[in-house]
Order: C-alpha cells, then sequence, then structure tokens
C-alpha cells in the first residue's frame, strides 16, 4: 500500500469571533494517497477554503496532526513551512493572484526564484511551461492586459515551475467563462495524469465530478468521501524534479539578493512619484550636511588665509602682565635692548620693534586723522605684507632717523584719488613734521578692528624722535621660524625676557593661538549648521519608514503570493530592505550631486572662497543615507516579513 503524502488526524482549527471561538473544522481526519484527484466541497462556511489553507501551510491547525510526506507539519518553523510550499506544492487561486508590476513570465519565475534556480535554467522552464499552456505569445504582457483565462494559465505555469507533486486549486474556474474553465480542467487533467496530485476545492457539482474522489464538507466535518473513479496508480517518473541543490550555499543566496534587488528597482519603477517623494527628504538631508561640511573646511581656510596676510607664525610682545593691565601704559622696561637680544636667537627668523601716536595728516587742503606706526625696516616682512608701488624704507633710513613713508591703500586713496601713479615723493604733514611718501603697500587683511583706519609707517627712530620722545617701545613683533613650533618659541621668549627684566612685566599676543581659537570657533559653527542638517537626515529617514509601511499596507496580498509560492521570511525581509536601501542610497548619491553643485555654483559666485569636497566627506555622506535606509527601512522590512500567509493572502 502507497504510503499517503498527506494525512490530517483529529485537526481542528478555531477562530476568535469577539468573546466567543467559532470551529472552523471539527477534529477532521483526511488521508490523500499519491497522484489522486481529489475535490472538496461544500455550502459556503463549511470549512472548505480553512482546510485548504491547512493543506498548503499557509495556515496552522488549533490541534491535531497535519504530515506532509511523513513530516508533522506542527514542529516545522515559518522557513521550513516555506520550503515545505516551495519544493512540494503549487497553488492555483480562484483571483488568480498575479503580480500587477511584473510580466507574465517573470510571474511564473517567481517560485523558481526562492528556490535558488538559475536565471537561465527558470527562463528557459517558465518558456516551456507557457508555450505548453498556450500562452507563450503573451509571455512579455502585465495581468492587466491578459483575459481571465490567460491570467490562470499563466497561474497554472507558477505552479508547475517547482515541479510541485501537489497542486491545490482554489475555485480555480470560479472566475472564467465556460470555455476557459472547461480549458483549465483539461490542464488539471492532464497534470494528474502525470502522476501529480490535484486538489480541487469548488462549489461547483461539474468540477467536482472531473475528480476520481469527492469528498464533502458540513460545519467542519467530513459527511461523504467517495470515489467516482478508480484511483490510478501515480506515475512519479514522469514528473521531473527540480534540484534541491540549487537552494543552498553562498550561490543560491547571492542570486536572491539579486532578484530581491530586482524586484525592488521593478516596484520603485512602478511608483516613482512615491519613490521620489520618499527620496526627497534624503536628497535634502545629505546635501545639506555635505554642503555644510564643505563650507565649515572652506571657511577655516578662508580665516586661516586671512591670518596668515596678517603675518605667518608671528608672537608680539607687549608691556604690563596682562592684557588687561591698566598700568600697561605707564611700564617703560619694553626696550630696543629687549629687540637686539630676541634678534640674536636661532629660531627668530625677524624682528621688529613698533611704536605708534595718533595724528592729523595733510595734504595741501585735505586733512584726515591718522595711525602713525613707527617700525622697523624688517616690519613689512615680518607682517607678510607686500608693496604696490614706490619702495621701503630701509636700515639707513631708521639708523639715520628719516622721514621718509610708507602710506597704505587707504591713505592713497582719501588724499590722491583713483590715480595709481600719484602719491610716490610727494610731501604730507603728519602734525608739525613733514614726510616724504617712498612707497605705497597693498591692501592687507586688516584683522581685528576696522581696515579703513588710515595708516603711515616710518622708521621707529624717526617717531620715537619726532612725535613721542620716548626710548619704550609700544611692542616688539617677532616672526618665528617656520620649521619652530610657536608654543615652544613663546616659551624660548618669555624665558629671556622674564631673565632681561628680572620679573615678567610683558605679555605676549601668538597668532597661533587666534588661528586655534577661530579655528575652533568655526568648527563648532559648522558642527551645529551640522546638527541641524542632520536632523533633517533622521526626518528623512522616518519618512522612508512611513513609506515603506505604507508600502507594506498597500502591497500584503503581494506578500502573501510570495509566502505562497516558497518565500522565506528572510526572503521578504531582505526585498523590503533593500527597496528601503536603494532608495536611501540612491538619494544619497543624488544628494552628493547636488552638493557638489552648490559647491561648483558657490566657487564661481565667490572666486577667494573655494568650496571642496573629499572622497572621505562623500564616502561617509554615502554610507550615512545608506546606514538610514537598513535603519529606518528594518521594521518595515520585518513586519512585512512576520505577516501570517493565510491572513495576507486574504487581503485585496
Amino acid at each position: 500500500m502507497v504510503d499517503p503524502i498527506i494525512s490530517l488526524e483529529d485537526v481542528r482549527r478555531e477562530f476568535a469571533a469577539g468573546d466567543t471561538r467559532v470551529v472552523a473544522l471539527d477534529d477532521l481526519s483526511l488521508s490523500i494517497a499519491p497522484g489522486e484527484m481529489v475535490a472538496i466541497i461544500g455550502s459556503s462556511g463549511s470549512g472548505k477554503s480553512t482546510l485548504l489553507n491547512i493543506l498548503g501551510c499557509l495556515d496552522r491547525p488549533t490541534s491535531g496532526a497535519y504530515r506532509v510526506a511523513g513530516k508533522n507539519v506542527s514542529e516545522l518553523d515559518a522557513d521550513a513551512l516555506a520550503a515545505l510550499r516551495r519544493e512540494h506544492f503549487g497553488f492555483i487561486f480562484q483571483r488568480y493572484h498575479l503580480l500587477g508590476d511584473l510580466s507574465a513570465g517573470e510571474n511564473v519565475e517567481i517560485p523558481a526564484i526562492y528556490a535558488g534556480m538559475k536565471a537561465r535554467e527558470r527562463s528557459t522552464r517558465a518558456e516551456k511551461l507557457l508555450v505548453r499552456l498556450g500562452v507563450h505569445d503573451r509571455r512579455g504582457h502585465r495581468p492587466n492586459q491578459l483575459s481571465g483565462g490567460q491570467q490562470q494559465r499563466v497561474s497554472i505555469a507558477r505552479a508547475l515551475i517547482n515541479d510541485a507533486e501537489v497542486i491545490l486549486a482554489d475555485e480555480p474556474t470560479g472566475a472564467l467563462d465556460q470555455r476557459s474553465g472547461e480549458e483549465v480542467l483539461r490542464i488539471l487533467s492532464e497534470l494528474h495524469r502525470e502522476g501529480r496530485t490535484i486538489i480541487i476545492v469548488t462549489h461547483d457539482a461539474g468540477v467536482a465530478a472531473r475528480a476520481e474522489r469527492i469528498i464533502e464538507l458540513r460545519d467542519g466535518r467530513i459527511v461523504a468521501d467517495c470515489r467516482t473513479a478508480p484511483a490510478e496508480m501515480p506515475v512519479a517518473a514522469t514528473v521531473s524534479r527540480t534540484s534541491r541543490d540549487s537552494v543552498a550555499g553562498w550561490s543560491g543566496a547571492l542570486r536572491r539578493l539579486r532578484e530581491a534587488s530586482r524586484m525592488a528597482l521593478v516596484a520603485m519603477a512602478a511608483h516613482r512619484l512615491r519613490a521620489f517623494l520618499t527620496m526627497l527628504g534624503i536628497i535634502l538631508g545629505i546635501a545639506a550636511v555635505s554642503s555644510v561640511v564643505a563650507l565649515g573646511n572652506a571657511s577655516q581656510r578662508k580665516v586661516l588665509s586671512d591670518i596668515a596676510n596678517l603675518g605667518t607664525n608671528t608672537i608680539e610682545v607687549f608691556p604690563g602682565k596682562d592684557f588687561g593691565d591698566a598700568r600697561a601704559g605707564k611700564i617703560k622696561t619694553l626696550v630696543l635692548g629687549d629687540a637686539r637680544a630676541l634678534e640674536r636667537q636661532s629660531f627668530i627668523a625677524g624682528v621688529t620693534p613698533t611704536v605708534s601716536t595718533s595724528t592729523t595728516v595733510r595734504y595741501r587742503g585735505n586733512e584726515s586723522n591718522v595711525l602713525v606706526n613707527g617700525v622697523g625696516e624688517s616690519y613689512f616682512q615680518v607682517k607678510g605684507a607686500k608693496l604696490a608701488k614706490g619702495r621701503l624704507f630701509d636700515a639707513d633710513a631708521v639708523r639715520n632717523i628719516e622721514r621718509q613713508a610708507v602710506i597704505d591703500e587707504n591713505t592713497r586713496k582719501t588724499f590722491f584719488g583713483d590715480d595709481q601713479t600719484a602719491g610716490i615723493g610727494r610731501v604730507i604733514w603728519l602734525g608739525k613734521v613733514p614726510c616724504r611718501i617712498v612707497g605705497v603697500i597693498a591692501q592687507q587683511q586688516g584683522g581685528f578692528g576696522s581696515n579703513q583706519n588710515l595708516s603711515v609707517y616710518l622708521p621707529y627712530t624717526t617717531v620715537q624722535a619726532q612725535f613721542t620722545g620716548d626710548r619704550a617701545l609700544r611692542s616688539i613683533l617677532l616672526r618665528i621660524s617656520d620649521e619652530i613650533s610657536t608654543a615652544l618659541a613663546q616659551d624660548a621668549v618669555t624665558t629671556l625676557l622674564t631673565q632681561r627684566h628680572n620679573t615678567r612685566d610683558f605679555v605676549i599676543l601668538n597668532t597661533d593661538d587666534i588661528r586655534r581659537t577661530i579655528t575652533s570657533t568655526t568648527q563648532t559653527l559648522a558642527f551645529l549648521v551640522a546638527s541641524i542638517a542632520v536632523i533633517s537626515l533622521i526626518v528623512g529617514g522616518i519618512g522612508v519608514m512611513n513609506i515603506m509601511l505604507v508600502s507594506v499596507s498597500e502591497r500584503i496580498s503581494e506578500i502573501g503570493v510570495r509566502m505562497a509560492v516558497g518565500a522565506r521570511r528572510s526572503d521578504i525581509l531582505q526585498q523590503f530592505l533593500v527597496e528601503a536601501t536603494l532608495i536611501s542610497s540612491i538619494g544619497g548619491i543624488a544628494g552628493i550631486l547636488v552638493a557638489i553643485l552648490l559647491g561648483v555654483a558657490a566657487n564661481i559666485a565667490m572666486p577667494g572662497f573655494q568650496v571642496s569636497y573629499s572622497l572621505f566627506s562623500i564616502s561617509a555622506a554615502f554610507l550615512t543615507s545608506t546606514g538610514i535606509g537598513v535603519a529606518f527601512g528594518f521594521f518595515p522590512a520585518r513586519r512585512a516579513a512576520f505577516l501570517d500567509p493565510v491572513v495576507a493572502l486574504s487581503r485585496d
């Protein structure tokens, strides 16, 4: 005697209905041998569909034992049940349940994809099945382009792609006209003759009469089980089996991942507007973060460049114990000898004493206030000042207390207008002292304070002798050798001057401290703005999650079909997770391109402000967008993966 392929023992299925329990199957026992063609009939509510769902491992019994080919189904987990559906069962639904975004051929191939079958092999098998069923010429058409009979034939081809042993047909002719219904029944009879087990659920007595065994249900019980024809011996040898080896291993997993990516792209293409709106939040967030980081870096470079224009690697020594020392103006201990001593140090690249005073400058009928700076001949080199025209005074002019003046661009424009050659050789009056202009220095970054002030530079000896009458210095400006740390140089200067003065009655301004402070400030501001941009990324991620949740809700029926034809939970999880990741990744790439275009526009609009993007920042932006897709897409994907197949299939 042949062992049954399907066996049910005292199977009971109950459903909750408010505070009561509804019994759909009442301790039902049934055995079906391989190769039988069985019709299950009964009135509405008799339990036919519930029984079919349990037979197809779409639902579980509340109690009792259900075995398929000797396997106790109640002991199997979700993935094992998926494997059972994939390898043993083929489903033919009354409403066809074809996926609208896929062509007829692609619908047929779905079970083979989850079986890990190679693309060429499954394409060949699908083509043969469609040829056999007479719909090969409609292979590239979508379901809405097919008639009901054609859709049902595609559904049958899908049920056969993995060489199912058992065909479960739920009202296979219910939605068809008589001619198409007869054709479907003919195909089912042909499959039965090949040795497949055919189980048909129907309310049509004419359809049931085609079977060799009819089982009638009433109130969840079998009330009749009769044979209309002798059972035929199964011809299993004529049913070619699909190799199960194709499922296992990395190659099968990679094929499923590739197909999940392809199906995700198909779903995105079918809902372009929704996909774009979902990407928009990611695009704006990535563009904002990338642009803010690039602008922050550009701002830092610009600030450091401006500081460099004030004089690179410089420190300046002032009298007083601190910058807030009220007695600083009365301290006269900073003298020329200190400058000479510092000049002899190996780490010093340049030294200039400085004194200053304010007075009026007059030229012909024009008069204005001016800052008179007494400096050494090295001052312009120490400060990195550039000569616009004329010449600078030299060491002889300093030594001989000459009245040679170098003016800045503001002074030249004030007294000589737009004539670039005017001023050189002219005599101006600084207070009551006539001085001859020998040179003009180019416009320089003003640093702290207004750069609109008028400035005139004279030898410090001239200012001391002709203006202040005081040998004390306002400050000593030092340029440190490039290879020496300004911090170490500051310590050495402090030690030397403390030894000379026997006390620390001076304070040092280190431009490197200013640079670090400004850099820290710009970094803080960039971090603040980037944090705001990151919030937009999070909002975009929440948008991805919401849209994916909507997508799951809209595609519950599709998920049920995929589970029915053998998709594992991991396959469903993977498909929706890949879709969310693709949306975020494509959005991230688009966001990076937008940021680069914004940077190009900023560079064109502001030539001196160069925005650039590093490979690291671009990679970080892309990985961030991808991470958002994974993080915010996981919950919707998991929700889809853990749907109950029978519940999902019942949703339209």
